[in-house]
């Protein structure tokens, strides 16, 4: 029934963050209903089941942590020690101090502690719901091809290097939507728009969209085929104002949206909330990058459906409280 409701949802449209939650329900309530046939199986196979369905998260949430480390460590020597950089890094440390709290819960056998650690191991299990549901639907979202003609292809900018220099994470964007470009023309379709979009910070010295702009016509695009968007600051602001200036085109235009692999399904979700008629595609990223990427547009994520999110956290917590209460009174 879940997989039923899956698969109209993404039928209805793609870009729901609702396909992803659903899509997790629909692996949780599956592999439920496989543990419970264990039982029917020889005794030494169910408790071979047992011990490693129980053991692998155990091992595995001790490998994350140690990933983790290793990435932010990684990230802060080659971007520069800042917020950013520090995701995986930070992430990492808390899945180290949730083990040592557990830990030492064990040794100190504290009913307060145990209550305390208990219901941060239910939060936790719950974020950790939501960022696997985020994951494996961002990873399904990212597959999705690129078919039938289409009159735009939309680039999403990002900062310069030396204020005027296109650097390798928004040139991956460029090379992708170049792609694209020229399998239309493959196609014989008529040749589509590349719509390149990002205004000018306070630290550039071109507009972001000068920069992208020159960097394809460099590449050989003809410049009669690139269209600025000069004015935005934000993804949103991006969209909302690409969509305008696609609309003054061809009312009914058709695009897609170039953004890179790890802000995808973000950008689709704010697709969709701005109203643009288009799929997003992502650009390669480098590995090092991603794992501190993708856990900073799952906190986006997670804090855009703050309302939901925190208010089930906000429900565990005090589930936890009200049973640590009653433990340590009996």
């Amino acid at each position: 029934m879940l997989f039923l409701a899956f698969c109209v949802n993404v039928r209805r449209d793609r870009r729901r963050f609702s396909n992803a939650v659903l899509l997790g329900l629909t692996f949780l309530t599956a592999f439920s209903a496989l543990f419970l046939q264990v039982s029917k199986l020889p005794g030494w196979a169910t408790v071979t089941v047992v011990v490693l369905t129980f053991a692998s998260p155990a091992f595995g949430v001790l490998a994350l942590g140690v990933l983790l480390v290793r990435n932010g460590l990684t990230m802060i020597r080659k971007e520069g020690l800042r917020p950013a950089t520090m995701l995986s890094l930070l992430a990492g440390i808390a899945v180290f101090a949730l083990i040592g709290l557990l830990v030492l819960v064990v040794v100190s056998e504290s009913l307060v502690l145990g209550g305390i650690a208990g219901t941060l191991t239910v939060v936790a299990g719950y974020i950790s719901f939501v960022f696997f549901c985020f994951l494996g639907y961002a990873f399904l979202y990212g597959r999705i091809k690129v078919r039938g003609d289409v009159g735009h292809v939309v680039m999403l900018g990002s900062g310069l290097v030396g204020g005027d220099r296109v650097p390798p994470l928004l040139a991956s964007r460029l090379r992708k939507g170049q792609q694209i470009y020229e399998r239309q023309l493959a196609r014989g379709s008529r040749p589509p728009l590349l719509l390149v979009s990002g205004g000018k910070g306070t630290d550039e010295k071109v507009s972001e969209a000068r920069a992208m702009a020159d960097w394809l016509i460099a590449e050989g695009v003809p410049a009669e085929h690139v269209v600025l968007e000069e004015q935005s600051t934000t993804t949103e602001e991006n969209l909302r104002f690409s969509r305008a200036i696609m609309e003054e085109h061809y009312a009914a235009y058709r695009c897609v949206i170039v953004t890179n692999n790890f802000h995808a399904f973000r950008a689709a979700m704010l697709a969709r909330k701005t109203g643009v008629n288009g799929q997003v595609v992502g650009s390669p990223t480098a590995k090092y990058y991603w794992p501190s990427a993708t856990i900073r547009e799952f906190v986006a994520v997670f804090w855009e459906h703050r309302a939901v999110n925190l208010s089930i956290c906000g429900l565990l917590t005090v589930f936890g409280t009200l049973g640590t209460l009653a433990a340590v009174l009996v």
